[in-house]
């Protein structure tokens, strides 16, 4: 199973995405590059940016990939 197929198969599953999910579950360190990678096949994928807080406690934003035809 290639990458793009295992973060299509977990946005099916779970509704959406992020890196540090692709990396904990996936093994995946180019997620944006993976997202391109679907669209380009054809996929409908949405994006959101989310604010949260990194490890140390410091604010940040990163994006939640979605199916956007899907129920999320």
């Amino acid at each position: 199973m290639t990458h793009c197929e295992r973060v299509l198969e977990y946005m099916q599953r779970h509704g959406s995405i992020t890196q540090n999910e692709a990396t904990d579950h996936l093994a995946c360190t180019r997620l944006s590059g993976r997202i391109y990678d679907l669209k380009h096949r054809g996929y409908s994928i949405g994006k959101l940016m989310v604010d949260g807080k990194n490890r140390f406690g410091d604010p940040t934003r990163y994006a939640r990939y979605f199916l956007e035809n899907a129920k999320i």
